[in-house]
């Protein structure tokens, strides 16, 4: 029997149900998480699905010591007179539990792009915190997403990415078909209140939204897996979804590769250095610097997006050589995903934390389709590309480590430029006290 939990709490924790009725067995355990906490219920048995709902009420509470790291930043003083957020939320372990249950555990979270599951049988894996996730398409092409755990013994099922007609179990040999169904359990006779039908893969919700493939990790709505990309669109993106579309969903880019990076910084770091409206870039980078008029910057801020522009300098760029174009446009789509499209590129960076103190940076790379086979010009973008990443690294690693020094609290937003940071800032706030 599946357990539906219709509102994710905070902490982790352990739910027992007990069935009066000798119909089930007496006794099921959810596990969420490590903490436990009380809860009544009343359980339900739906008459066509076999997920059963529980409605409970919990008592739980924040930990006291996360409350107190949350409120020593105010997102109610203007930018002018603000304090960035103190330097425990960049290196406490406990508020970095709590990040993942407030901030990535909840609504859209972009996991890979559709390139990957184009055909059927096609899927990939993923981490986010302690959550394992496969992506895939069944024999008749339909996208489904679940937790990538065997329901016998927890083992990982899939691995990497690739084409499978099933999902086999290398612990045991469960096998479950790609719309998540149990098809084989091996040697279990003997076992009593076994229902194959009830032990099929956990699922979760998957939507596309123009080249990108996202995942919601909330437990609301699950009997529809699938969503529309139009409603997926405004949950994601808001009122910047059109403007989005116009730059980012364009049919004549294709994947070229990927580049993994891990980082010895707390994930909010590289997104702070993402979000300073270009401020560090003609200290750090001058080189990209060269290629961008600096004094045309601007910045705009949506309910969960932030948008920076440049113009690119023609006149810099070699005449057999333009990566930049006229016009770049950076995209900050909260909490951890960027988009950048300049010329005839689009790359996208995935900031997934793997601790208070270190995070793994995933760069997808697209091209125009009619540049795909001038392997000059990719070889001399894509080198330009690594080089500001590598300044970039330098850079976070270098903050992580002063904002871990005991001259360090607080520090100050540029107001002119730093808006997006700003913004950044206040919607983790509200995010971690609701």
């Amino acid at each position: 029997m599946a357990i539906m939990i219709q509102r994710s709490i905070t902490s982790s924790f352990l739910v027992e149900i007990k069935n009066p009725s000798n119909k089930f067995p007496l006794h099921y355990l959810y596990k969420i998480g490590p903490r436990s906490f009380c809860c009544s219920f009343n359980l339900s048995k739906p008459k066509k699905h076999p997920i059963y709902k529980c409605s409970f009420t919990v008592s739980s509470s924040l930990d006291k010591e996360a409350q107190t790291l949350i409120q020593q930043f105010n997102p109610q003083i203007p930018i002018e007179e603000a304090l960035t957020p103190p330097s425990s939320w960049y290196t406490d372990p406990s508020f970095h539990s709590l990040e993942l249950q407030q901030v990535f555990y909840r609504g859209w979270q972009a996991v890979g792009y559709t390139q990957q599951i184009k055909d059927p049988h096609q899927y990939f894996t993923g981490r986010l915190g302690n959550v394992e996730y496969v992506v895939c398409r069944d024999g008749n092409g339909k996208l489904h997403a679940f937790h990538n755990v065997c329901r016998h013994h927890a083992s990982l099922l899939a691995s990497g990415s690739g084409q499978k007609s099933c999902f086999v179990c290398p612990y045991h040999g469960w096998t479950y078909g790609l719309d998540g169904t149990l098809l084989k359990a091996n040697r279990i006779s003997g076992i009593k209140n076994f229902r194959v039908h009830e032990m099929g893969l956990v699922p979760l919700r998957v939507a596309i939204w123009g080249p990108f493939v996202l995942l919601n990790f909330e437990t609301e709505n699950l009997l529809q897996q699938e969503s529309q990309s139009n409603i997926v669109g405004d949950e994601w993106l808001g009122s910047s979804s059109e403007l989005l579309s116009t730059r980012i969903n364009d049919s004549s880019l294709k994947f070229l590769c990927r580049h993994e990076y891990t980082i010895n910084c707390n994930w909010k770091v590289f997104c702070d250095n993402y979000l300073d409206g270009g401020y560090h870039v003609p200290y750090a980078h001058k080189g990209l610097a060269s290629g961008l008029k600096l004094e045309s910057y601007s910045s705009i801020v949506y309910e969960k997006v932030s948008i920076q522009k440049c113009d690119g300098d023609a006149t810099e760029s070699a005449p057999d050589f333009d990566r930049l174009g006229s016009k770049a446009l950076y995209a900050f789509i909260y909490p951890n995903f960027m988009v950048n499209r300049y010329g005839p590129w689009m790359d996208t960076n995935l900031v997934v934390p793997l601790g208070p103190r270190k995070c793994q940076v995933i760069f997808d790379y697209f091209l125009d389709t009619s540049l795909k086979d001038d392997h000059d010009f990719v070889e001399r973008s894509l080198k330009e590309s690594e080089k500001v990443q590598v300044e970039d690294i330098i850079l976070c690693e270098s903050v992580q480590r002063g904002i871990e020094s005991p001259a360090y609290c607080c520090g100050r937003y540029a107001p002119t430029v730093e808006k997006p940071m700003h913004h950044f800032h206040c919607l983790l706030y509200e995010n971690l006290c609701n």
